[in-house]
């Protein structure tokens, strides 16, 4: 694809192009755009080299020449990549006379590549900062036969059809405005109108698991963060500091500290462990624009968010507990399938190698009780303690980060927080900090494209539309309306004044799980038309019928 890009556009210079997890990509420094219209031009020049047969030829060079040979071409990226590496020699690869910088290994000529497209041009700064120059990305996939790359485009396709920026706007969930900023969402009535019933089912299951609910503050002085180590490991990831009153406070990214200043508020004894905190609290940090992405990647979120305090003797129990709960809440959502991953200790942390593997060690300990299988993720922990993650795949077979459990030596070390124990002497609590969700609005992004839109009935924001057929029915609709809100089922009603059609098919387009179809001969025998919004008709029945239907779906989450 290089080589063609620069057939076509001779003073294009190539920045770094590799292969990704489900193609490649090349970033090109042009002065003139190249567009989405310019790919069926640049495949049809990259099929003329794949014809050509050009043998790819490896060739092993001192670094100084290598440096010579790419400034001579002009290739300014190259040579600085060049320039950072450690070794003396250099390999590059050269086909029909295009060379690149490569380590290689590759086909041994050009014809040997098959199935090939061309999908997308995107902009990309080097090196992924924004301070650097914007250069220009366009993305492809390779497969070894046609009916391979078939297959791998009609799912891109259905990809695009679950985008849940898309759905998002068409279903009107949530919108991000550049007035207010970019990676902070705002969440209209029908998106936060599942949001709430997935905090209610939250709040009901953490109250039965034993959890304390706590509110804690959006900042807090910049001290404190210094005490937890974030300013020196997590900086990146942190908004400047706002001066009040003279002191520097800092808007939190993290809800661990707040947990932290409620436990050292008493004396705490071993009698009160395990003690459990949990908190929907909403945390900011620092993404660069560049990677921000729907409600995937956002700068400002709600975590579900707890704290165990807990002694030694008792990491077990909780860690088992809380992989059990884990697994109930992401199964009660639709997520049956799960990657586990034990991420160990990174090249910065805080604490003693000792504390490292007891908490790993216990981690690891409770995957092997639960007979789960996991992979380990060597250096992926997080500056103060291993973590399990696990990673749900939706109906696409897609993976995404979502539940993380961590068990932590260090905070406590360094918030100088204790109990009193059975020998009335001071000890050291273990923090295990967990979220099953990870954060609501990544969580909702997820739930959108696993279902494209269509909620079960207990997550829809509309559980059921009615539908009058004509004005004379609205009355008896108005009626039905208000005793299923009473219900608590959450219902609307069309009163526009269109034909029934087209009443359907605009309910069906919101994907509302019911619609209540009402005309002269349901009014007359107190009934009510159900249609499901696949388009099957479930036939007459009677209102209390349907308040039971709905209540059973809606309680058993279905």
């Amino acid at each position: 694809m290089a080589h063609a890009v620069k057939e076509l556009f001779p003073d294009v210079k190539l920045a770094i192009g590799p292969a990704i997890d489900d193609g490649f990509y090349y970033d090109f420094d042009c002065d003139i755009s190249i567009t989405q219209d310019d790919l069926p031009k640049i495949e049809k020049k990259m099929k003329e080299i794949i014809k050509s047969k050009n043998p790819f030829e490896r060739k092993e060079l001192a670094k100084a020449d290598a440096l010579n040979l790419f400034k001579d071409l002009g290739e300014t990226y190259k040579v600085e990549l060049i320039n950072e590496l450690d070794d003396n020699s250099v390999t590059v690869y050269e086909e029909g006379g295009f060379i690149d910088l490569c380590r290689g290994p590759h086909l041994d000529k050009t014809n040997k590549v098959k199935a090939f497209k061309l999908l997308s041009v995107a902009g990309a700064y080097w090196r992924g900062d924004e301070k650097n120059k914007m250069l220009q990305r366009i993305y492809g996939t390779a497969f070894p036969t046609k009916e391979a790359l078939k297959q791998h485009l009609d799912f891109l396709e259905e990809v695009k059809k679950r985008d849940h920026r898309r759905l998002g706007k068409e279903l009107d969930l949530f919108s991000i405005n550049d007035e207010i900023g970019s990676g902070l969402v705002l969440w209209h009535p029908r998106g936060a109108a599942i949001r709430r019933e997935i905090e209610k089912f939250w709040l009901d299951e953490h109250h039965r698991a034993g959890y304390q609910i706590l509110y804690t503050p959006h900042m807090a002085k910049l001290d404190l963060w210094k005490k937890t180590g974030h300013l020196d490991f997590y900086k990146e990831n942190m908004y400047s500091p706002m001066e009040v009153e003279g002191l520097d406070y800092e808007i939190k990214p993290m809800n661990c500290p707040f947990h932290v200043s409620i436990f050292k508020s008493h004396l705490r004894s071993y009698r009160d462990l395990p003690l459990r905190y949990a908190e929907l609290g909403t945390v900011y940090r620092y993404e660069r624009s560049g990677v921000l992405h729907g409600l995937l990647r956002v700068r400002g979120f709600t975590q579900d968010d707890a704290h165990i305090f807990c002694s030694e003797n008792q990491i077990d129990d909780e860690v088992l507990s809380v992989l059990d709960f884990t697994l109930f809440i992401l199964r009660t959502f639709g997520f049956d399938n799960y990657d586990i991953y034990l991420s160990t200790r990174p090249d910065k942390y805080v604490g003693t190698e000792e504390g490292w593997k007891k908490a790993t060690d216990a981690l690891g300990k409770a995957l092997h009780v639960k007979g789960l299988r996991y992979e380990e993720d060597p250096g992926e922990g997080v500056f103060y303690g291993p973590k399990i993650d696990i990673k749900v795949r939706d109906s696409l077979g897609r993976q995404w980060q979502c539940s993380t459990i961590q068990v932590d030596f260090n905070i406590p070390e360094r918030l100088d927080i204790n109990y009193r124990g059975t020998d009335s002497r001071e000890h050291r609590p273990i923090m295990i900090h967990r979220a099953l969700m990870g954060s609501l609005e990544r969580f909702f992004g997820v739930l959108i494209e696993h279902y494209a839109g269509a909620f079960p009935v207990w997550l829809s924001p509309v559980q059921i539309s009615i539908l009058p057929i004509a004005e004379r029915h609205a009355e008896y609709c108005r009626n039905l309306m208000s005793t299923l809100l009473k219900e608590d089922i959450r219902v609307e009603m069309d009163e526009d004044n269109e034909k029934i059609g087209y009443k359907i098919r605009r309910a069906s387009v919101l994907k509302t799980p019911y619609m209540c179809i009402i005309g002269d001969k349901e009014i007359s025998s107190n009934t009510v038309n159900i249609r499901k919004r696949n388009g099957e008709n479930t036939g007459e029945m009677t209102i209390e019928s349907l308040i039971s239907f709905l209540k059973e779906q809606i309680s058993n989450r279905r």
